[in-house]
């Protein structure tokens, strides 16, 4: 009994597993579709956004339908979301961060970033450089075996890829 217990859990959380992974497939097949419409690269946020404090992660998203460019910064302990306008590459907003969930999420990306001996805005430049042809759609900072490292996501055309640029 408790190995069919098990099975069906096992099983439940594959589907669960696929349905995020299919979602987040789609996700970044609709960014893809809407990237060639920006005129400011992931870089230039990330450049743009370090007057507002240190770049903690970026990405190109659809947030409420609506396609742009998040950076979130943290500003000492606290964290803020830089929204930029995609087409001329100024700040449309800034917000706190206030969803447990981003909240979270930040806190991983500044303890990666306190190891970092380099910028998340460095990393994008390296890994589009070790890649001619593709463009930026998302960076996050995390550690791996205690060592800060990046993960950029890129795509070219229907081709996404994702990379790992050392931070240290």
């Amino acid at each position: 009994m408790r190995n069919k217990v098990l099975l069906i859990g096992l099983i439940a959380g594959a589907t669960l597993f696929g349905a995020a992974v299919a979602d987040e497939a789609k996700e970044q097949a609709a960014v893809a579709k809407q990237l060639p419409n920006a005129k400011v690269t992931l870089s230039q946020g990330l450049g743009a956004s370090e007057a507002q404090g240190r770049p903690i992660s970026a990405k190109f998203e659809i947030d409420e339908e609506q396609f742009q460019l998040t950076v979130y910064i943290a500003q000492g302990s606290a964290f803020q979301e830089v929204l930029f306008d995609y087409t001329t590459g100024k700040i449309a907003k800034t917000e706190p961060l206030d969803e447990a969930e981003e909240v979270a999420a930040a806190k991983k990306q500044i303890a990666a970033m306190a190891k970092a001996k380099t910028t998340l805005k460095a990393a994008t430049d390296k890994a589009l450089q070790e890649n001619p042809g593709y463009r930026a759609l998302s960076v996050t900072p995390m550690l791996t075996a205690n060592h800060a490292a990046a993960k950029v996501t890129l795509v070219k055309g229907a081709q996404f890829k994702s990379v790992s640029e050392s931070l240290e």
